[in-house]
Formats: C-alpha cells, structure tokens, sequence
C-alpha cells in the first residue's frame, strides 16, 4: 500500500512515514505503550520490545499461533492449459409425452 492520502484540505499526507517518524513516541492512552507497541516503563523507557510481546505470547497460547502457508506439493506448469473434459451432447431432439386427458362426469349444472 502506498499509504498516501489526501487531506480535507488537499494536501497530501504520507500516513507511513508520519507513523515511522513517531514510533518511539508514547501513544497516548493509558496502556504504558509507544506507537510501535513497546511496553513503556517510568519515564517513557522501553521496558519490553513489541517483539518480545509477541513471541511470548504465541509461546503461551500455542492455538493462537500465527497461520502458515502449507508448501506447494504439484508443480503446475503454466505452458501447458489445463485438460477441459467436455460433457457428451444428445443430439436426438428430446421427446415430449404428452399425457391422455380423461373424460370426466358432467356436473349438474352443465
């Protein structure tokens, strides 16, 4: 993503590169952290890293583990097209049924 966007005023502001500049800035909130995620401790020092954070995280809650790409077992060859099984066409015209109408009793009132 390029992370560009366009203000109400229509100036450009490029939303990557305002977050990096201030990564290591308190966030503000009371959850002690900066923006990247790092615990902070008195004074705003790092006490731990965000990556820190989450490694022990996924080492405690092992369901929680981030999804991973199962490998890819067949090569596919992009040369060649895949086999297409056309279906096997009738080409007799169908044939209509067409049912006897039964005779019914008149009612009384005909």
């Amino acid at each position: 993503m390029s992370g560009k966007h366009r203000s109400m005023r229509g100036k450009m502001v490029d939303m990557e590169k305002l977050a990096q500049q201030n990564e290591l800035m308190p966030a503000i909130g009371n959850m002690k952290v900066n923006a990247r995620g790092d615990e902070l401790g008195p004074g705003g020092k790092i006490v731990r890293r965000r990556e820190d954070i989450v490694s022990t995280y996924y080492e405690t809650n092992p369901k929680a583990a981030p999804r991973t790409v199962a490998p890819v077992t067949e090569k596919v060859s992009a040369k060649e097209p895949p086999e297409v099984v056309k279906p096997a066409v009738n080409k007799e015209p169908p044939q209509v049924i067409v049912p006897e109408l039964s005779k019914t009793k008149k009612t009384q009132a005909e």
